[in-house]
């Protein structure tokens, strides 16, 4: 796994997100203090989860679509979505945001 630098806890305040340019791009999210890490693109269509809006029951709505989608597990929970984001993990470590991404192989 590689560990890639998302932004520092005050770039993020609660109830914000932001996109992270990887290979795929992922969306990270604050929800209270707790962070999540989902892969930014919706499944239903062309739309950055990163813009999404998040909602008090720890998920959050693709900005286009209205599907709903699972912060932690990144399961599809409303129509048209159907297929559930990937996750990934996130790790603090003092005030840094971390994302940890598989290695691409060439």
């Amino acid at each position: 796994m590689e560990k890639v630098l998302v932004c520092s806890k005050a770039d993020l305040p609660p109830g914000e997100s932001c996109r992270v340019e990887t290979s795929p791009a992922i969306a990270v999210f604050n929800m209270d203090g707790e962070f999540y890490a989902l892969a930014d693109l919706c499944t239903h269509g062309n739309a950055s989860m990163s813009e999404g809006y998040l909602e008090d029951d720890c998920t959050v709505e693709c900005p286009v679509h209205t599907a709903r989608f699972c912060l932690k597990t990144g399961k599809a929970l409303t129509q048209p979505a159907t297929i559930d984001l990937a996750t990934y993990d996130v790790v603090v470590e003092g005030e840094d945001i971390y994302v940890l991404v598989p290695e691409q192989t060439a």
